[in-house]
């Protein structure tokens, strides 16, 4: 009997079936990418995760034909505080420090992509489709990555002139190496399935048709495992 969790918002879904605990990331009109309210709701779910006896692998999806493009930039950090007639008559709130940024940064960092290296579950990304910037940086946190035959990554990051951020730079070097890593950054470009296999940024590739079964079968098959191996 499968059990829907309550993340706060519809951006992020959740359900637990079998002692698999499958996350969805559920904003397919903008290929799944991260938001103010996405990513927080993330941050906790993985936490509340963690210690839940009736799970035994996590999986990370994306809704659609995307896995994650990355940051929405267009939508973070937006105004939540109403209409603009409301917002003037509050103060602004004083401007932060480089400093203030870092440590903001290095929070935010610590409490998702370093949170899922190091979660007490086994955690499958499981790529529909693209999967770019901080998006390739979630899938490269996870233990496991099984790619759709359509679907590809790219860093993206050298695209909006940002670094690496989230972990990637440090992730993908674990998989592909310094040379092959600072190639894909360099370049930001795509990376097919089957390169990404050869590379060994993917486990498995499997035809689209066949994705959902493939990754369902492998994680209810990591879940009945003894959980203390």
């Amino acid at each position: 009997m499968s059990a829907h969790i309550d993340t706060g918002t519809n951006e992020l879904l959740c359900e637990i079936d079998r002692r698999v605990a499958t996350i969805t990331l559920n904003r397919p009109e903008k290929r799944n990418a991260l938001s103010d309210y996405l990513t927080p709701a993330l941050r906790q779910t993985l936490l509340d995760l963690e210690t839940r006896s009736d799970v035994g692998c996590i999986v990370i999806t994306g809704a659609g034909k995307a896995f994650c493009a990355g940051g929405d930039i267009g939508g973070m950090g937006g105004n939540r505080g109403g209409s603009d007639a409301t917002a003037k008559q509050q103060p602004s709130p004083p401007t932060p420090t480089m400093a203030d940024r870092v440590r903001t940064l290095v929070h935010k960092q610590e409490t998702l992509t370093l949170r899922l290296f190091d979660h007490a579950k086994p955690t499958i990304a499981a790529l529909p489709g693209v999967a770019a910037g901080a998006g390739l940086c979630i899938a490269l946190a996870c233990d496991i990555r099984i790619g759709a035959a359509s679907s590809f990554v790219t860093t993206a990051y050298r695209n909006i002139g940002f670094s690496g951020d989230y972990g990637g730079s440090w992730l993908l070097n674990q998989l592909v190496g310094p040379a092959k890593a600072k190639e894909l950054f360099f370049t930001g470009r795509r990376v097919q399935a089957d390169e990404a296999l050869a590379l060994g940024i993917y486990n498995q590739v499997v035809a689209d048709d066949e994705f959902a079964a493939t990754v369902t079968q492998l994680a209810q098959h990591i879940a009945s495992g003894p959980p203390i191996a």
